[in-house]
């Protein structure tokens, strides 16, 4: 995590981008003492479900609560969790916790009334990630809490989570930010930091991040790095892309099916040191684009409302060389890319299946 994204982690539910709705009900609850012993965050990664879980952790511990729902941040029991020393706010990370022998040993935990606090926390992050006896483990926790026991499970899948288990909690799905409310807070930070930021500098950095708060200011932090201005040639040299034609030259390829043409341009920019994820978040980024202004050229603004004209003339230009399946499909295969590239040794090897594959069915239809 970088040390930014520590420096700026909201403390308080006023502090927290973009999930109004959710931030406004955890209030409510708060205000009117109708808490829940069990939450369910789902949501893309990097849109502050554990944030908000200690804000919530913290804020039914308090002992000097503001406006009956804001953690003080100052007291004792706010301090102890802050610094990670409460032995009564519990963090359990479910792919690493994911089997049934962690979740009895949590059970048997939450036997014991807090040892300092009001309320022994339980945030198991990645809940997903479970083993089915674990989930049924927890299930029975779940059915019949101690009073004095309150969960707050996260998520990034939730279609993998038990109905069952949802069925028991109160459930609040988190949404990406948009790109103007990454711009705004990325800017923020930068003026807090005294560094001055180019705007399209920033707003590489948030379509980057494609709603990932985290990943942006990770981008950020790299960026700033000892400097006192963000500029946009910094920003591309750090996510490894220096403009926006190695995309459409690889979409080039893809319309004409020119597979071997598709594979030299991605082991070209694997060898320059490229980063291939990355450089994949932007292609599916493009690649949407031209799927909303083949659809109908007026919703620019909802493809992306920060097209320059040039992009615009760009996209509407390669839309006319796809149908709207082709492109469905193409999304759909690059997506898949995505997921396997961080997982196996040759990075190049999931985009470059994918491009063949596509480039393969262009020529069976």
């Amino acid at each position: 995590m970088s040390a930014l994204y520590r420096k700026y982690r909201p403390l308080n539910f006023f502090q927290v981008i973009g999930q109004e709705p959710i931030v406004r009900s955890l209030v409510n609850s708060l205000i009117h003492d109708r808490i829940s012993h069990a939450y369910l965050f789902a949501g893309p990664k990097g849109t502050g479900k554990t944030t908000v879980a200690r804000i919530l952790a913290r804020a039914l511990n308090c002992q000097n609560l503001k406006d009956k729902s804001e953690p003080c941040n100052k007291c004792s029991s706010c301090q102890e969790i802050i610094n990670g020393a409460s032995l009564d706010i519990i963090e359990l990370d479910g792919a690493s916790n994911r089997g049934i022998e962690e979740i009895r040993e949590l059970r048997e935990g939450i036997k014991f009334s807090p040892s300092g606090l009001k309320y022994k926390v339980f945030i198991i992050d990645e809940v997903h990630m479970l083993t089915t006896p674990a989930f049924n483990a927890l299930l029975k926790t779940l059915e019949e809490p101690p009073a004095h026991a309150i969960f707050i499970l996260a998520t990034t899948e939730a279609h993998k989570v038990l109905p069952t288990i949802i069925s028991r909690c109160q459930r609040y799905d988190f949404r990406k930010l948009t790109l103007k409310e990454q711009i705004e807070q990325l800017r923020n930070i930068a003026e807090k930091e005294g560094v001055s930021a180019e705007e399209d500098a920033l707003r590489l950095i948030g379509v980057v991040s494609s709603g990932d708060l985290r990943d942006a200011i990770s981008i950020l932090d790299q960026v700033i790095s000892g400097k006192n201005k963000v500029i946009l040639s910094e920003v591309q040299k750090i996510i490894g892309a220096s403009d926006i034609r190695p995309i459409i030259k690889l979409i080039d390829y893809l319309a004409k099916r020119e597979a071997k043409s598709a594979l030299g341009l991605i082991n070209k920019l694997n060898n320059q040191g490229l980063d291939l994820f990355q450089y994949l978040r932007l292609v599916i980024n493009f690649l949407r684009n031209l799927l909303i202004l083949k659809t109908d050229s007026k919703l620019r603004e909802l493809a992306t409302p920060e097209l320059t004209d040039s992009e615009f003339e760009t996209i509407m230009r390669l839309s006319k060389k796809f149908t709207e399946k082709e492109i469905i499909k193409i999304i759909s295969i690059f997506l898949e890319a995505q997921n396997q590239i961080q997982k196996v040794h040759l990075t190049q090897l999931p985009l470059e299946m994918a491009v063949v594959e596509i480039c393969l069915r262009g020529q069976e239809t």
